[in-house]
């Protein structure tokens, strides 16, 4: 499992003092937890991952802060942008939203399932789907290319426990 912390409002103390108590609670489990945005929170925390957006720190000064295995991704919106990330020795790249989201207000236009696809034609990295993805098109995005969706509001609905939906992605996955 790979878990995401996003924090855009919390100050770097709040960010490192959340870290922490994530690790603890996924200490022992088979995941990777992956800070967003900055390499050094991600250092700091004892995280080897860190996912870097458009604005933020560029994958080789990530490459500079990481331990040598670490893991860096980063999020494209852009045929520009995946070669970009492709050419800079990102561990796997992000490319939505794939279709609308509610859970970022300032999302990028949508890329659909034909952006997914080109996404897959000019990187062989590992391609993960974000935006508006549901158990009901999940199948779709793998088909069109990705490697991996990222889930973020289709968990938070509120008529499905976590561990349904996260069954019913499972099952509308391609065989």
């Amino acid at each position: 499992m790979l878990l995401q912390y996003r924090d855009k409002q919390g100050g770097q103390e709040e960010i490192l003092r959340n870290a922490r108590i994530i690790a603890e609670i996924y200490r022992g489990m088979d995941s990777l937890l992956i800070m967003n945005d900055d390499p050094v929170l991600a250092m700091l925390s004892d995280w080897n991952a860190v996912h870097v957006g458009q604005g933020d720190a560029k994958i080789g000064d990530a490459r500079i802060v990481l331990p040598p295995e670490g893991i860096i991704g980063c999020s494209t919106h852009t045929d520009q942008q995946v070669a970009a990330a492709d050419v800079g020795g990102a561990d796997y790249i992000a490319i939505g939203p794939v279709f609308a989201t509610s859970t970022k207000a300032d999302a990028e236009p949508v890329v659909g399932l034909e952006g997914v696809r080109r996404a897959r034609s000019l990187t062989s990295r590992p391609l993960v789907a974000i935006g508006g993805i549901t158990p009901e098109n999940a199948g779709s995005v793998i088909e069109a290319g990705a490697d991996s969706i990222a889930v973020i509001g289709a968990l938070l609905q509120d008529d499905a426990s976590t561990g349904e939906m996260v069954r019913r992605f499972i099952e509308s996955m391609p065989a």
